[in-house]
């Protein structure tokens, strides 16, 4: 995966003149390289762009972000160049907030409403309330080896954690402090994933997602806890796959009938 559009975004999949781009954002800590490998697997057409948060890769002299609003921001004005092909949004933990927020912003701002928004392993934003974060570095990495991501493993690496610890808790701070807000709604069909053993955020917990869309919800979980994707990433592209390949064929049957779909 190669970036060449910018230092938000790592492309993949069908670059040049995309029938849909699946725009992926990562957890928290985490990089474009979770998405490696997706494109294959999504339909012929797609491309695929995983965002790149400040602090990591080739953004590694970038500022940290610990705002949700700044992270948003941000990331919706990058993404307008992109606007002129039809997105569809996948977030997984922290990025599901981030997904939602961006999604908010381009319709708000720009009148572009994503396909379809997959939000995956976060509490829905307006149930959320605002904590405080892990005191120390030891609670930091406590709390995400309890979230149970086989990449936490690079944690054990004192080389390593000097590296990543201040992005780490650049994120862990960014979703702490998110929460408490008016429920608003995105125009577009809402998708929740879970885990069913995440020890924080199960499908009970998902459902609250159904609050955050005007048009239609639908919630799937898959066995596993807050990290169930790392196991179950072919079981989770089929699901995305399915969906996305019917965005593709209405927005298909609708141009050939010269219609056009809101």
């Amino acid at each position: 995966m190669t970036d060449t559009g910018g230092a938000w975004f790592h492309h993949s999949g069908q670059t040049l003149n995309p029938d849909l781009r699946l725009v992926c954002f990562p957890h928290a800590g985490g990089t474009p390289n979770s998405f490696r490998g997706w494109a294959s697997r999504l339909p012929v057409g797609t491309g695929v762009l995983a965002v790149c948060y400040p602090g990591r890769h080739q953004r590694l002299a970038d500022p940290l972000v610990r705002t949700m609003e700044v992270m948003a921001d941000q990331l919706a004005e990058a993404l307008l160049p992109y606007t002129d092909t039809p997105l569809a949004f996948f977030g997984h933990s922290m990025g599901a907030g981030v997904a939602y927020e961006v999604a908010l912003r381009l319709e708000r701002r720009a009148g572009v409403r994503p396909l379809r928004l997959f939000a995956s392993a976060f509490r829905a934003p307006h149930l959320r309330e605002p904590v405080d974060p892990p005191a120390d570095d030891a609670s930091l990495l406590d709390e995400l080896r309890r979230l149970g991501s086989a990449s936490t493993s690079a944690l054990d690496h004192p080389d390593l954690l000097r590296m990543v610890l201040p992005t780490l808790r650049a994120d862990i701070e960014l979703v702490a402090a998110y929460g408490a807000r008016r429920p608003e709604r995105v125009g577009c069909p809402l998708v929740a994933y879970a885990g069913d053993q995440d020890p924080g955020c199960g499908p009970d917990t998902m459902r609250g997602w159904s609050e955050l869309t005007r048009s239609r919800f639908e919630q799937r979980s898959f066995p596993g806890g807050h990290f169930y994707l790392e196991h179950r990433e072919a079981e989770l592209l089929a699901d995305l796959s399915g969906h996305l390949g019917d965005d593709l064929r209405l927005r298909h049957a609708v141009a050939a009938l010269g219609g056009r779909r809101d």
